[in-house]
């Protein structure tokens, strides 16, 4: 039986910290290393998993669910609306200040808002998939498509049309799946964002809507 048959889906939950949060920064590890790795600080997964515990916000485990595979994390994903920013801006700006503090809070903080030009958050409409990550090993198995089926399956339960994803310039693979599964790119952004910790590719927005 494929792994893809066999990969059960649910909600995330704090314990799965551990697992979880290397596959959310597998999704775009040159964009999280630019806005939070600060030297003496920790790296980008260190905040990730600050975030994930918390349970708030795009980071928090309530914003995702993870795929098992014989018991194990093998895949993790989100999907939300426009209708989150707020909540999520709140949120991050919580974290960020109680995980580096005021000295560097507002670095992270402009870092993070330079991105969203490169990698906008969700309006109208929309209703975005982010943080698909797969375990390195199982990839080209079919779980990659079958975490974006379950992720658009509950979108459309809940009465959301039009599903949305960015992907980097410097991930054909990602983007490939992503077009096999009916996503059409409708635009593409540059970047120039780069510091010591990281450089943000460009990244083409894609869509997906039923029928």
């Amino acid at each position: 039986m494929p792994a893809s048959a066999q990969i059960r889906f649910r909600p995330a939950s704090a314990t799965d910290v551990a697992l979880a949060v290397p596959l959310i920064y597998s999704s775009g590890p040159a964009a999280f290393d630019y806005v939070f790795a600060v030297p003496g600080r920790g790296d980008a997964q260190d905040f990730l998993r600050h975030a994930f515990v918390d349970g708030a916000g795009e980071f928090g485990w309530r914003n995702h669910c993870v795929g098992e595979l014989d018991g194990q994390v093998v895949a993790v994903g989100a999907g939300f609306g426009a209708e989150t920013h707020w909540p999520f801006t709140l949120a991050a700006a919580r974290q960020i200040l109680g995980y580096y503090g005021l000295r560097h809070a507002p670095g992270v903080i402009a870092r993070g808002l330079r991105v969203e030009a490169v990698i906008p958050p969700p309006s109208g409409d929309m209703h975005y998939l982010a943080h698909l990550g797969v375990a390195p090993a199982l990839r080209g198995r079919g779980i990659g498509r079958a975490l974006i089926d379950y992720l658009v399956a509950a979108a459309l339960t809940d009465g959301r049309q039009r599903m949305v994803l960015d992907v980097a310039v410097s991930n054909p693979r990602a983007e490939a799946l992503y077009a096999r599964c009916g996503f059409t790119m409708t635009g593409e952004r540059s970047s120039a964002l780069a510091n010591a910790q990281g450089s943000v590719p460009g990244h083409r927005r894609m869509e997906w809507r039923p029928g």
